[in-house]
């Protein structure tokens, strides 16, 4: 059961991870044609919050399964 969660929370936390490249990309392309950033910017803190959260739950099954090993 443990290693099903961490199989999760591992996507969940490589999701994170595309999802901020995805909008620094965004962000950069919007920069280059003179657009306004802020909303975009404000939703990138967004996903780097989300994926903190994700960081910090895997940890924690990970320390779980230690723990239990």
């Amino acid at each position: 059961m443990h290693l099903r969660h961490l199989r999760e929370a591992e996507r969940h936390v490589a999701e994170g991870e595309r999802h901020i490249a995805d909008q620094e990309e965004r962000i950069a392309t919007l920069d280059r044609a003179g657009c306004e950033t802020e909303l975009a910017r404000e939703l990138l803190a967004s996903f780097r919050v989300a994926l903190a959260s994700h960081i910090a739950h895997r940890e924690l099954i990970i320390h779980e399964i230690t723990r239990r090993s």
